[in-house]
């Protein structure tokens, strides 16, 4: 892609949502009651217990948080993936769990000491889905990586072809990391256990590092996604090039909190360590001591989960086969396709000129690819994130302008 370092330090990439806010200036919503469902911010309940946890722990605001995260937060991350995931041996939660301020800061900083670890003598790839989260493209034009986008379409199940991946030598040669998101955002495919092992044997095989975002792990319909981390465990090499990152922005309710981790290969996780130790923010102790509390407890999760189930009955009913639409594995987004509309830029228009709706186009989610495309161009996402009366509403008024 065209995209240098000097796109980023200039300020010339520009957010999704930058794009979006210039798209629809001057033009005026089409109702008297807009309907927001562009940001992926959960709005369900947050624990009760936080405010409780963080008002404990108050006298921690006085001392300089541990940068690699209390003992006690390790602890709990570590069950709860012992608990979540069937991981051979389990994961140490001294060498093989990092805290992070939220999972994007870990997301854009791991691409650091990924391009350090690996001796490559042309300008090294930071390899990534596409559509994207915007931390990917950052973390890799800022070390001076190529950020290459791999198309996710329909006829790749929404995530990247491994297996045209694997005939690219070259590239593969000079890969320092890959990005896979699963959960997939915004179209909510999941990884198989077979997708996950084929992704990490090439991670191993051209020794780069796979990054697996599961921000979005806790949110599915119907069977839980299989984690990155059990797979690899079972495993010769064990958690060897693998990095998985999480949060409980998604899962808990809490973005705001800005507290996530990254688990996997401890010796990659040391390096990364000191990095972030040199540069990177670190998480507020009362914060960790609540983190710890929402990590332990899954009743909040299961109450969200089915808050979540409801309103994709909701478009199961009113979207039938519309748009494409099919009840994603996992998220809380849909993936609209809008090209019998004009696409999904002309859509995202109509909706908001025309009834208030605000969603975001898909192409501003996502890169031109190698091969001249942009898989978001006919898409919009729409993230369920307002309650299920405000979801059958925004739904209504878009079927009454794009049919």
């Amino acid at each position: 892609m065209s995209h240098s370092i000097h796109t980023l330090t200039s300020g010339a990439i520009l957010s999704p949502f930058t794009q979006l806010r210039r798209l629809l200036s001057g033009v005026e919503p089409g109702h008297a009651q807009p309907i927001e469902l562009t940001i992926g911010e959960p709005r369900e309940a947050m624990p009760q217990f936080i405010s409780t946890k963080l008002n404990e722990a108050f006298d921690l605001y006085g001392n300089y948080p541990p940068i690699r995260g209390s003992d006690a937060l390790k602890s709990a991350i570590a069950g709860w993936l012992a608990r979540r995931y069937a991981i051979a041996g389990g994961v140490d939660p001294a060498r093989e769990i990092l805290v992070l301020n939220g999972s994007r800061e870990g997301l854009f900083f791991a691409c650091i000491p990924a391009v350090g670890r690996k001796s490559i003598s042309q300008q090294p790839a930071i390899l990534m889905c596409n559509p994207f989260y915007s931390a990917y493209v950052a973390g890799a034009l800022a070390v001076g990586a190529e950020a290459v986008p791999l198309n996710a379409t329909r006829a790749t199940g929404y995530l990247p072809d491994l297996d045209a991946l694997s005939d690219d030598r070259e590239l593969l040669s000079r890969t320092a990391a890959l990005f896979i998101c699963s959960p997939a955002n915004p179209q909510g495919a999941v990884a198989s256990a077979v997708y996950i092992r084929q992704a990490l044997e090439l991670a191993r095989a051209y020794d780069f590092m796979l990054f697996f975002d599961e921000c979005y792990s806790e949110i599915y319909t119907d069977v839980a996604p299989t984690g990155a981390l059990e797979v690899a465990a079972a495993t010769p090499g064990r958690l060897a090039n693998l990095v998985v990152f999480n949060s409980l922005s998604k899962r808990s309710n809490l973005p705001g909190l800005r507290s996530g981790f990254c688990a996997g290969d401890a010796t990659f996780l040391e390096s990364f360590a000191e990095i972030r130790n040199m540069c990177a923010p670190t998480v507020p102790g009362p914060v960790q001591h609540a983190s710890a509390a929402a990590w332990d407890d899954e009743v909040h999760v299961e109450l969200t989960r089915a808050a979540y189930k409801e309103k994709f009955s909701i478009a199961d009913n009113m979207l039938s086969d519309n748009y494409g639409y099919k009840r994603p594995a996992g998220g809380f987004c849909l993936w609209l396709d809008m090209s019998q509309f004009g696409g999904g830029t002309e859509a995202a228009v109509t909706l908001w000129k025309r009834v208030g709706v605000k969603v975001i186009p898909g192409r501003f989610l996502a890169l031109t690819g190698r091969d001249g495309t942009n898989p978001g161009v006919d898409y919009v996402r729409v993230a369920l994130v307002q309650d299920p009366a405000t979801i059958r509403e925004a739904l209504e008024r878009t079927m009454s302008v794009l049919r």
